[in-house]
């Protein structure tokens, strides 16, 4: 009997283990190679596990929802439906961390907490019984039926369980058809959320500090919005895999004797181009990642990076920016070739990895291949702060919001202009004071006085 195993991959460099969300197969299903068997969240992404040979699969030695380190068998495939039987017989059982699981559930906390959870799906079940306000002819109009299997994320299927959306029902606009949130979003009427983005579309964000204080005598407008938490009080919410990996990240950091350097830059000329390119579908992310790229093209050393065997410099300029994910951790979508990319290609490329890194659809190298970091929190207002230099790069810019400011110039004249922060954090073992420094002069100086060779 030929048996082969299916195991757990690494799905990226720094993957150690992986949970599985959901089985495509069941047991008994037939299975071609090259053809997804199962979809595996990986530490940044949830990616489809393709079988590399054709035949049947025989059992499935790990559920969905349990995770396995790399390498662990998860699944039994054999080459006739004959073997099954015998296959399944002699089917390794669940690793012990699978046991674990079981054995942590069973403490009076979780089950606590699961009864908990329970009772709140019984309230949701319950409350969405009743016929429902909506009239029934706007309900059948778009009425769809999926045929077949239903493919969806797993933000997807919590968010249906919590509306009570029947995932039959929802088309996908994902790959190959898989639902993603927003289709239950739009399934219910509801507008599509956003994740929260380190990046903004719009300039820096231009707030002037004495107008800020007479808006708020003047104008009783909204207060700022309230933040976000991953649980409720009283609760202890385990990190997810993504929230993980940052953690395991950050702690990586500590390692790295980092030091920061910071400049302020007048943005004026940049935010009249920006007018300008902004019908063309241009982002002010595609502006700032443009800007970057060729400074680090004239700065190499701030694009290198440390390694054992001594400073690395990489082929390209890849500009990784930073994303806060709405259900908690941090995704840098890497703009490849930032230096040599149009302005109007380096934006439909962000917009493109935006849409992928919210369904957690990114391919390993699109998050991994940075060379230089970019946070921007202008959008909020911050006017400046310090970045976590990521593993494995030589820095990080941090990009505060552009600020109207009282600016003296050489002649001794006064004037209003506006004005953002940058600071620079970087690995000292590869990049030198000097180094950060020149390179943040030569940013500010494509930035006022240059800034339309960006466009070019």
């Amino acid at each position: 009997m030929a048996t082969h195993d299916i195991f757990m991959p690494a799905l990226s460099s720094t993957m150690t283990e992986g949970k599985i969300v959901e089985w495509l197969k069941k047991p008994g299903d037939k299975v071609e190679r090259g053809e997804s068997v199962l979809v595996v969240e990986s530490d940044k992404a949830d990616m489809d596990v393709e079988s590399f040979q054709d035949g049947f699969l025989a059992s499935i030695v790990m559920p969905a929802g349990s995770s396995a380190p790399v390498g662990e068998t998860i699944g039994l495939i054999v080459e006739t439906a004959d073997e099954i039987a015998a296959a399944q017989a002699n089917s390794p059982s669940p690793s012990p961390q699978s046991g674990s699981q079981e054995k942590e559930s069973s403490s009076p906390q979780v089950q606590e907490k699961q009864a908990s959870v329970d009772s709140s799906k019984a309230t949701v079940v319950t409350k969405a019984s009743p016929a429902p306000l909506v009239p029934e002819s706007s309900v059948n109009q778009d009425q769809f039926l999926n045929d077949g299997r239903i493919v969806a994320s797993p933000r997807a299927k919590k968010l249906a369980s919590q509306m009570g959306v029947d995932l039959a029902t929802v088309r996908g606009s994902g790959p190959h058809g898989r639902i993603q949130a927003e289709d239950v979003q739009s399934a219910k009427g509801q507008p599509i959320s956003v994740p929260w983005i380190a990046e903004s579309n719009a300039p820096a964000k231009i707030v002037s500090d004495v107008p800020r204080i007479e808006k708020k005598s003047v104008d009783s407008g909204k207060p700022p919005a309230p933040g976000k938490s991953f649980g409720s009080r009283g609760e202890t919410i385990a990190f997810n895999t993504l929230q993980q990996a940052v953690n395991r990240n950050m702690e990586e950091s500590l390692n790295t004797p980092c030091f920061r350097v910071g400049y302020s830059i007048l943005t004026d000329e940049l935010d009249d181009l920006y007018k300008q390119v902004k019908p063309d579908g241009v982002t002010m992310t595609a502006l700032l990642a443009k800007a970057v790229g060729l400074t680090l093209a004239r700065h190499p050393q701030v694009n290198a990076a440390f390694s054992s065997e001594g400073i690395a410099y990489p082929s390209q300029i890849n500009v990784a920016v930073a994303v806060a994910m709405e259900d908690g951790g941090l995704i840098t979508p890497v703009l490849q070739n930032a230096d040599k990319t149009s302005l109007t290609d380096l934006s439909l490329q962000w917009a493109d990895l935006v849409k992928r890194a919210r369904n957690k659809q990114l391919e390993p190298q699109e998050y991994s291949s940075g060379t230089f970091t970019l946070s921007n929190l202008g959008m909020f207002g911050v006017d400046r702060f310090d970045a976590i230099l990521p593993p494995g790069t030589g820095a990080i810019l941090a990009v505060g919001a552009s600020l109207s400011k009282v600016v003296a110039s050489k002649d001794g004249s006064i004037s209003i202009k506006k004005q953002m922060q940058v600071n620079l954090t970087a690995d000292h073992r590869v990049i030198y004071g000097a180094d950060g420094a020149l390179f943040l002069k030569d940013l500010a100086y494509l930035i006022e006085k240059n800034p339309y060779s960006l466009s070019s």
